[in-house]
């Protein structure tokens, strides 16, 4: 029989006892035992790696940061495979895993429902298909390298043993759990993962269902207002579509040579029917591990590209901080893959940023030219509402369809196997709302109106994404590492299938430019706003996707530089549908607004003055709503102390301003009394209980529109991640424009004593004592001793053992693996993007995952940095050596050229044939 739970936390304690006993407690830090010190990579001598047909050196930095040379292609990659493994093997196991939907076999039962999620949409099978139909042959070859090299060293640790700290953990409650060997696939399904984090869409698509409960259309427009245009701009200045689809770019900018709404209204009848529906949806979708962050605000990146007519040094400056969810070890690996001489057989010489478990590098810049990234937005996902017939039936066009079915076995460790049926539709759509017989007799008594079938056997929800269709992004990945220029880098983004970003380029001949990669789908009817009625053929991808050729792009633009931010890429005379769903720029406009300030009069941008406007905390909306703060009568001498902060702030947030702490304290309270106390409880937070009036037919609580109905206690349902009104970009303009009618419903609210009242003025004065009660209790009753940084904080968490959520979670577990504390400056839509959701506190939950600075004159002068280190390893010296400087906005030095990289290198392995 398995062993109980509460034995296998018993066995795992005494372990840890024991190793915190022997380990000890040594100038504030703690020390690893031996048995931890085992699992440290080697360094330095020599090590025989089966495969290698000459040897490669491993140079290492103070900071641990490997730069590779080799010979040959399979070489280098056999040996990214088995560095990768030394310094990350834990990460990379657990990532297959949850790919692969096999938590469970880790994890034991906690992880079942993820594990279902994960074997219903089939990311693993989709990998598969690109490894057997899709990627190059060259592809392929790195893959299996790559594989080679990852075995090699797990040969040398059988089993997981003395592999890491994690794995020592992990055996004290499933004693039976050996690493299998890799397989290229396991490299290549990560790619879904990725892709999964940034297609945020879904989850706006979502919420927007959920909200139909309580609003009208009217209203929801009003929560998701229209792009602006006119203040924030775009990414480049549209150009046109020829009538075979290409694109030509906007005035100005050089020609290069090119390398090969509205809720529908059957949809409005069918949402009625899908509320409970959705709201589990909801839930299944927010309890996936979140390695990249939680989907909805925060998505996104800064990345800008500055020409050498603009700059001191002469040549192009490239920035890019990709923004997504914190977690320890870091989400980035940083890495060196040089060829020692150029070849047919060896082609390599880049640097930068990729994935643990993933050949190649993402981000980075080779010897000729520098790329960066940030999310497109672009709106690659839709939720069909299904009509089931039957147990293995559905309705399209008026016909019943056969579902293609398939039986998936979770192995469970220490419980018994499960087993789940996923049913496929003809379009490929896999059923997502299967894995829960409640979500089956959904619509049994709900009015789905004449446009929707009867709802006898009732409804599903089936998924349509982009990253669900086999595709060669692995391919660009290497063609990116090995483009020489423009047209190069345009044919690796060609193949850049999922996640739907947006590039920015520069080349060491002065050129910059930008391209928006990506299957794109082209819809029939609809535009992805709200779940489409699945039973009308008209509303599918039938169209397929955007040509490669009709992508927005730019080269040299007349400006001299371009902002990438995720604001809209193009303006409304762009006709095909790329997303509803842009952030609202704020970013974006303030980087502009930086760069143009520092290009006024002659000027030109430096290394450090990039650097500078990575760092920029300020709040844009605090510049429209402290004035109206300032103006509100407090009579209460204790809230008008507070009220006073806010009288000189200069609107930045800073990690020790008692303004910065207090003003988003306000915000924080402004969002509930004005949307959170009316939102339904499907998106509020959990645990968030408020005694509100029930509503009527889509309308704004009762008193807001006359009329009485009665009181009563609802509590919040959403994990905290993704609760709202989270206060991200979105609602900032929100708020914006509604600050224009200080007598909108919206400014109706329920307050402290339960009454109703009214106005945008009473609703500020009880934002401002809500906000000074809040951080009474939080920091302390004297305003002196407040500060941003400490409410505004980061904890760096190893997501599995190391989460709160782990079946052997303990404050012991969380010291050994987590890091933190840190109290940081920034904030939600700041250039320094320290995201954190409104709707749950102040934690930080969104960060700039790394931030790096190219200079394109002369690489050895760039600089890079990542949060944590470059070991996966706890107590490892490398394992954390970079978040302090991180934290504060520092930057290292990027050695990229041979005598640089050997200047800076401490320690070099050489990898030699076995």
């Amino acid at each position: 029989m398995p062993r109980s739970k509460k034995f296998r936390r018993a066995r795992l304690i005494v372990i840890l006892l024991a190793v915190l006993l022997v380990a000890g407690l040594v100038g504030g830090g703690w020390w690893a035992v031996d048995t931890v010190r085992s699992s440290f990579p080697q360094v330095s001598g020599t090590v025989k790696v089966p495969g290698m047909s000459a040897p490669v050196d491993v140079v290492r930095d103070d900071k641990g940061i490997p730069q590779l040379y080799a010979d040959t292609d399979a070489d280098l990659f056999r040996a990214q495979g088995y560095v990768q493994a030394q310094d990350r093997f834990w990460e990379m196991d657990v990532r297959r895993h949850i790919t692969s939907g096999r938590l469970a076999e880790m994890f034991g039962s906690s992880a079942v429902e993820n594990d279902t999620f994960l074997r219903t949409m089939g990311w693993r099978q989709v990998a598969q298909k690109e490894w057997d139909t899709v990627l190059s042959e060259d592809t392929k070859r790195n893959l299996t390298a790559y594989t080679e090299g990852v075995n090699a060293w797990l040969g040398e640790h059988p089993g997981g043993a003395g592999a890491s700290l994690e794995y020592a953990l992990l055996g004290a409650v499933n004693s039976g759990y050996t690493p299998e060997k890799w397989d290229p696939v396991d490299s290549v399904a990560w790619l879904k993962a990725m892709a999964w984090s940034l297609s945020g869409n879904m989850q706006e698509e979502i919420d927007r269902s959920l909200l139909t409960q309580d609003f009208s259309t009217e209203q929801i427009a009003q929560l998701y207002p229209e792009y602006p245009y006119d203040r924030n701009g775009t990414i480049v200045k549209t150009g046109k579509l020829a009538a075979d689809g290409t694109y030509t770019p906007g005035a100005g900018a050089t020609v290069p040579a090119v390398p090969g709404g509205t809720a529908p209204s059957s949809s409005a009848q069918a949402r009625a029917a899908t509320q409970e529906l959705i709201g589990d949806l909801s839930g299944k979708v927010s309890a996936l591990p979140s390695l990249l962050g939680p989907q909805g605000q925060g998505i996104g990146s800064n990345s800008w590209v500055v020409s050498g007519a603009n700059t001191t040094t002469g040549s192009p400056l490239l920035a890019n901080d990709p923004h997504l969810g914190p977690g320890m070890p870091s989400i980035w690996y940083q890495m060196g893959l040089h060829c020692r001489t150029a070849s047919p057989t060896c082609g390599y010489d880049v640097a930068g940023y990729t994935f643990a478990g993933m050949p190649g590098v993402v981000i980075g810049h080779n010897k000729d030219i520098a790329w960066g990234f940030t999310n497109l937005g672009a709106d690659v996902t839709d939720l069909y509402l299904e009509k089931v017939t039957g147990p293995d039936t559905y309705l399209l066009d008026g016909k019943d369809v056969k579902f293609t079915v398939r039986k998936e076995t979770i192995k469970v460790a220490g419980g018994e196997d499960r087993t789940i049926t996923v049913r496929t539709t003809q379009d490929g759509m896999p059923l997502i709302s299967d894995q829960s017989s409640e979500q089956q007799k959904v619509g049994e008594n709900a009015p789905a109106g004449n446009a929707a079938p009867d709802r006898a056997a009732g409804y599903g929800v089936a998924l349509r994404w982009t990253a669900l269709v086999p595709g060669s992004t692995m391919d660009a990945v290497f063609r990116l590492d090995k483009a020489a220029d423009f047209a190069g880098f345009r044919a690796a983004a060609q193949a850049f299938a999922v996640p739907a970003q947006n590039l920015i380029y520069a080349d060491t001949k002065g050129n910059i430019g930008y391209q928006a990669p990506g299957l794109i789908p082209v819809r029939g009817k609809g535009d992805g706003r709200y779940p489409a009625p699945g039973w009308d053929s008209g509303y599918a991808w039938n169209a397929g996707y955007l040509p490669f050729k009709s992508l927005p792009y730019s080269y040299n633009p007349p400006e001299g530089y371009i902002v990438t931010a995720n604001q809209a890429v193009v303006d409304q005379t762009y006709k095909p549908l790329l997303t509803t769903d842009w952030e609202y720029g704020t970013r974006a406009k303030e980087i502009n607004d930086q760069i143009q300030a520092k290009l006024k009069n002659g000027g030109k941008i430096s290394l450090d003055d990039m650097q500078s406007i990575q760092l920029d905390n300020t709040s844009v909306l605090a510049k429209e709503l402290v004035p109206l703060l300032l103006k509100v009568r407090i009579d209460d001498p204790y809230v008008r102390e507070a009220q006073d902060l806010l009288k000189d702030w200069n609107y930045h947030q800073d990690a020790d301003s008692a303004a910065a702490a207090y003003y988003n304290g306000v915000w924080r309270a402004l969002l509930t009394l004005s949307f959170g106390q009316k939102f339904p409880a499907d998106l509020r937070v959990e645990g968030d209980c408020l005694l509100v009036r029930q509503k009527r037919d889509n309308t704004l609580p009762d008193d807001a529109l006359g009329g009485a109905a009665q009181a009563v206690t609802e509590c919040g349902t959403r994990k905290a991640s993704q609760a709202q009104p989270d206060g991200g970009d979105r609602w900032m303009e929100v708020v914006r424009r509604q600050l224009a009618d200080p007598k909108s419903p919206w400014w109706d609210y329920i307050d402290s004593d339960h009454q109703q009242q009214h106005g945008l003025d009473n609703l500020l004065a009880e934002a401002l004592k809500d906000a000074r009660q809040d951080l009474t209790s939080r920091l302390s009753k004297d305003i002196s001793t407040w500060s941003w940084g400490r409410l505004h904080q980061l904890t760096l968490q190893e997501p599995t053992l190391g989460s709160d959520d782990s079946s052997i979670a303990s404050d012991v577990v969380h010291k050994l693996l987590n890091r933190g504390p840190y109290k940081l400056s920034g904030g939600s839509a700041a250039v320094d993007a320290t995201g954190w959701n409104a709707a749950a506190g102040y934690d930080v939950d969104w960060i700039p995952s790394m931030r790096m600075v190219v200079d394109l004159s002369n690489f050895d002068t760039s600089r890079w940095i990542n949060v944590g280190g470059a070991s996966g390893h706890a107590f490892h010296a490398n394992y954390n050596d970079q978040t302090e400087l991180w934290a504060k906005g520092e930057l290292l030095a990027w050695a990229y050229t041979k005598d640089a990289v050997k200047a800076a290198g401490k320690n070099t392995l050489t990898l030699t044939a076995g």
